[in-house]
């Protein structure tokens, strides 16, 4: 656990310089008690004071247990910044002990909000959180809290990261011009979600299949649960004077998925999506990296509000909704990261009932 300790260690401290309980020590309770299934403040301290002879095996715990009100004023008061960056840190030592090259594949960028998370007569505004996602290995890289809006909050967790060689997945709202050139910068692909709010690249991309005929395409049905799934991935590529490419840095392609479900013998529900790509795909591999995307709301943002019931916590004051969620982002990674074959309520019960088991999710980390 020494690698864990050192990033907690590292997260700037709030407080006072006589406070009773270290930093370091209340996250990793926080932490511990996330990843045998508390939900809340109060299920953490409660977490703590029923196991505090096992976690002095680890930590000195001198005042004894640290009470539910010192969780919720810690995670109040600690910058939200500290422990992104711990999180970056983290998943960087847990990729490495797991043997994973930098990131090279598709990376999704994508927000949840935290539904419950809002203050008091703010229900309309809840917190967002902004999450990178790699694809491949189904491990987030990095996530921070929307301060001013979004897209500009995207650009610089995006900043944070050496994405060289990568494809980044996001829907419209981020297909602009700086997003695309923070992309080309970073020696990175794009692949962007093209929808009406950009009228003037999307009616250039549908002009663009209109005039190409039949463009290259890849076919590819799916049957199961009661339904039938047909799609057709086409891609265009771009002349080097195409008035398009002048909108969007590093434009080299539109892309073109047509989706046709329902249950079976019935008639099916059809839905057209068109991409501005920064390299021309072949078919099959835009549907692919279009499918990778969709692993952060299946195996991510699915996960935080289905087994960690993050919609439901109700954690509003200050700081405390994005660091919590940060905690839950960790704990999800490590129960990600182990190989025994079950899902993660099944790892938290497995956490929660051995601790053999607990210990071997931190195995992983150097």
């Amino acid at each position: 656990m020494d690698p864990l300790f050192t990033i907690l260690r590292s997260v700037r401290d709030p407080r006072e310089e006589n406070a009773r309980h270290a930093l370091s020590d209340i996250l990793f309770i926080a932490l511990a008690a996330t990843l045998c299934g508390a939900k809340t403040c109060v299920e953490i301290a409660a977490f703590g004071q029923g196991n505090q002879e096992t976690l002095t095996e680890w930590i000195d715990l001198p005042h004894g247990a640290p009470s539910h009100d010192t969780f919720s004023r810690v995670f109040r008061l600690l910058d939200p910044l500290e422990l992104e960056r711990a999180l970056v840190a983290f998943m960087r030592a847990l990729r490495e002990g797991l043997g994973l090259p930098a990131p090279a594949g598709v990376v999704a960028l994508d927000a949840k909000s935290l539904r419950r998370g809002y203050e008091r007569g703010r229900a309309h505004v809840p917190p967002l959180m902004i999450s990178l996602w790699e694809g491949q290995t189904r491990l987030a890289l990095a996530a921070g809290r929307v301060r001013m809006n979004e897209s500009d909050d995207a650009l610089d967790l995006l900043r944070s990261l050496d994405l060289k060689g990568c494809t980044l997945t996001a829907d419209a709202l981020h297909c602009h011009p700086a997003m695309a050139e923070a992309v080309v910068a970073a020696k990175a692909d794009y692949v962007l979600t093209l929808k009406r709010n950009n009228a003037p690249l999307r009616q250039a991309a549908e002009q663009a299949f209109a005039a190409k005929g039949k463009p290259a395409r890849f076919e590819a049905c799916e049957t199961g649960h009661g339904r039938a799934e047909r799609r057709v991935a086409e891609v265009v590529a771009l002349s080097p004077r195409h008035p398009a490419r002048a909108r969007l840095p590093g434009l080299q392609a539109f892309g073109r998925i047509q989706a046709e479900r329902g249950p079976a013998g019935a008639p099916p529900q059809t839905a057209t999506r068109y991409f501005a790509l920064s390299r021309r795909l072949t078919p099959e591999r835009l549907l692919d990296t279009a499918r990778q995307h969709w692993s952060i709301e299946n195996q991510c943002h699915w996960v935080l509000d289905v087994v960690f019931r993050e919609d439901e916590a109700r954690s509003r004051k200050d700081h405390a909704p994005e660091n919590l969620a940060v905690i839950r982002r960790i704990a999800h990674g490590l129960l990600s990261a182990h190989p025994v074959k079950d899902t993660i309520a099944g790892k938290i019960r497995r956490a929660m009932w051995s601790k053999d088991f607990f210990l071997s999710l931190f195995t992983h980390m150097r």
